[in-house]
């Protein structure tokens, strides 16, 4: 009996601990970051990438790889977490380009240059970059049983391939795909795509649940096939750290964090030089924006949306 109950004790440690191993050797990396002194607290970027090897030119005019998803994760030292949306038509200066929108930053250099961009722009050094393609989606929704989404209007958009009834759905990963990609048939474009990104990323999260995930080591392995499978993180970034930021997540996404945008002052901003319609930051809000999140100092709740909202 002494012999079986050791048995037992060493499989439910060798467990964890060979599927760490193995999920730490699965990780893909890439030099990302910047090098640039450290902020308080630690800040993640999180961008959802689309190749666009063939050279065609997407919608926003970019060519090569391009990002639609673009987050903004910050634990501070003390106070909630927020996870902030950067709108990937945001108006900003690009280290050693013309002033673009931001998803042209990732087109141009990629993510060493996209996190450049989001530093100069937050004042934040960014600690742990992860990219996840798109295609990679659709594998999480489905490796956690699909999830249950909600959107408030009809839409036919053939662009994203989002066809919805007002409502709440359960949903496959190809849907949940279409229901984050969505923008044309929505009146408020980039905001109101990033709110049903955040939504979707709550949806999974929420269906994660560790307690059950313990005596199902199937999903285990599916989940982590799934997520490892279609993530790229920075060098240095392991699974540990994952955890960390999955952590992160459901703090931000709890009812102590913090979710929404910076504050927009226009949707249609025209900058001119061919960069066409743009969302314009708010020049004055935005310093002491960024500023509260990085000191963990704004109250938890929705933060930013639509201008005048």
């Amino acid at each position: 009996m002494l012999a079986i109950a050791g048995l037992v004790v060493v499989a439910l440690l060798a467990w964890p601990i060979g599927l760490l191993v193995w999920a730490n050797g699965k990780v893909q990396h890439t030099s990302a970051l910047s090098g640039a002194p450290n902020t308080p607290g630690t800040t993640y970027l999180l961008t959802g990438s689309d190749s666009r090897a063939d050279g065609s030119v997407g919608e926003d005019g970019t060519e090569g790889a391009r990002t639609d998803t673009i987050l903004l994760l910050h634990a501070p030292t003390s106070g909630p977490t927020a996870l902030i949306s950067l709108p990937r038509d945001t108006f900003v200066d690009i280290p050693g380009h013309e002033p673009s929108k931001l998803n042209a930053a990732f087109s141009w250099g990629g993510a060493p240059l996209l996190v450049q961009t989001v530093e100069a722009l937050t004042g934040l050094t960014v600690d742990h970059y992860a990219e996840i393609g798109m295609a990679g989606v659709e594998q999480i929704v489905d490796a956690v049983g699909g999830v249950n989404l909600c959107h408030d209007a009809d839409v036919h958009d053939p662009d994203s391939g989002m066809e919805w009834a007002a409502g709440c759905h359960d949903v496959t990963g190809v849907q949940a795909l279409a229901f984050a990609r969505m923008r044309k048939s929505d009146p408020t474009g980039d905001v109101g795509r990033a709110e049903r990104q955040r939504q979707l990323i709550g949806a999974v999260m929420g269906k994660v649940d560790p307690a059950q995930l313990l005596v199902r080591p199937g999903q285990q392995v599916a989940l982590i096939d799934a997520g490892t499978g279609a993530l790229t993180v920075s060098d240095g970034t392991g699974i540990i750290d994952m955890a960390k930021l999955a952590l992160a997540f459901k703090a931000a996404n709890g009812p102590d964090g913090i979710t929404g945008t910076p504050p927009i002052a226009s949707i249609d901003y025209r900058p001119g030089n061919g960069v066409g319609s743009a969302v314009q930051l708010d020049p004055d809000a935005s310093p002491s924006f960024w500023a509260a999140i990085r000191d963990g100092s704004l109250p938890p709740g929705p933060v930013g949306g639509m201008p005048g909202a």
